[in-house]
């Protein structure tokens, strides 16, 4: 072995490995994140039922999505992120699974809805927030942003998949799919995870030597969880955060995610045309996350929350006048745009709950994350209920617009943890 080749192997932190299988973790995860926009109208199609009750079982699945974070982070505490990811991984596979066998709406309430909430609620941006927090002092923003655009990048690669394989071979193969993609990252996340440096005989990349391992919380996971929320609830800034975040939800996963393929189709958009809109969103989203990271190390986080919402507010109040029947170039711009924009939030709304609530910002965040589930599960009902009522979208764009530009203001006045 070469000197420059020992000198390199001697720089790659272990910290990069288990950020590594964290991303593809997070990334197997991301298929089920894809599906409900894809399948929308194929489970109309078939079952007869109507776009609100389908929105439902969305909405039932976003709110346990975020509902189960904080507490999963108290638990990845407790039992270590190995084992609660891996169990994590098996419920999505589970969920998506069982929902080929179903006949009734309330099983779609239970397999898409619950079980599956409760899988990827388990494994959502709190495990970001704990392997960034345990592994990484130096590049912690950068690394929440990769992470983050796991999600992203999970997003490109299903969507246009499941939309061929719902639109060819049936909703049944693409949810088979989902779930064989879940089991399949198991294994790896089971040899290679480990949940703390000192596990593998070294500390956080960027921490002293001589830095001294917390000991594991012995607190029951619930208790905790519940006590961080007891103790953040008594600021303003964790209401800011919460609500800003509540609104980013809704403005992204419980409106675009949810509704933007049945929108676009709504104006004689092909859903596979719109389904692939929706990947070219995962791409820039990919980048605007990572710049995102990046740029939470070195500007005021608050300062990048309002300039994010600004801008996503005042994207939405223009898109109704976009659809079509074919992708005009203002469509692309507006992907494009709003690519960059979509889960750029993220890393700065990290950075702040590890600023202002230190060794429990993980917590909070799982908290604030739990805001921005019930945010998305609001607009996920409210917008197909619309949509049923009323023929068309476009109060749901308008006013989902007007609610960032409120997030703005919110997060241009997060202060420190001040009580209320």
């Amino acid at each position: 072995m070469t000197l420059s080749t020992t000198t390199a192997t001697r720089r790659l932190h272990r910290a990069w490995f288990v950020a590594a299988v964290a991303f593809v973790a997070i990334l197997g995860a991301a298929g089920f994140r894809a599906t409900p926009g894809v399948l929308i109208n194929p489970l109309q199609a078939e079952f007869g039922w109507s776009k609100g009750t389908i929105s439902l079982a969305v909405s039932i699945n976003l709110v346990l999505y975020g509902l189960t974070a904080p507490f999963a982070a108290a638990l990845m505490d407790r039992f270590g992120m190995r084992r609660v990811v891996s169990l994590a991984l098996l419920l999505v596979a589970a969920g998506s699974g069982l929902t080929v066998l179903m006949t009734a709406s309330w099983q779609l309430l239970l397999f898409w809805g619950v079980l599956v909430g409760l899988g990827t609620g388990s494994m959502a941006l709190v495990f970001v927030a704990t392997v960034t927090d345990r592994w990484f002092v130096r590049h912690r923003g950068l690394v929440t942003g990769v992470l983050t655009a796991a999600g992203a990048t999970g997003q490109l690669i299903f969507l246009p998949v499941l939309a061929q394989l719902a639109e060819g071979p049936g909703w049944r193969v693409a949810s088979l799919t989902v779930a064989a993609a879940a089991l399949v990252v198991v294994p790896f996340v089971w040899w290679l995870l480990r949940d703390h440096p000192e596990d593998v005989g070294t500390t956080a990349l960027g921490a002293s030597p001589d830095t001294v391992r917390a000991a594991p919380s012995r607190v029951n996971a619930a208790v905790r969880a519940l006590t961080v929320l007891r103790s953040a609830a008594r600021t303003r800034a964790f209401w800011f955060l919460a609500g800003g975040f509540a609104i980013c939800g809704a403005s992204t996963n419980g409106l675009v995610g949810t509704h933007f393929i049945p929108a676009a189709h709504d104006h004689g958009m092909a859903e596979p045309v719109a389904a692939g809109l929706l990947a070219v969103i995962g791409i820039f989203d990919i980048a605007g996350t990572i710049a995102s990271g990046w740029l939470s190390d070195k500007v005021d986080p608050k300062i990048l929350l309002g300039v994010y919402y600004g801008l996503r507010g005042l994207s939405l109040m223009v898109l109704p006048s976009l659809f079509a029947a074919t992708t005009e170039p203002s469509m692309l711009i507006f992907i494009v745009f709003y690519g960059l924009d979509w889960v750029a939030t993220v890393p700065p709304t990290v950075a702040l709950c590890r600023r202002i609530y230190g060794p429990d910002g993980a917590v909070v965040f799982g908290w604030v994350f739990a805001s921005h589930q019930i945010g998305a599960a609001i607009i996920a009902v409210v917008a197909g209920v619309t949509r049923d009522h009323m023929g068309a979208y476009d109060l749901a764009w308008y006013g989902s617009g007007v609610l960032c530009l409120l997030a703005t203001g919110m997060s241009l006045a997060i202060g420190h943890a001040k009580r209320v």
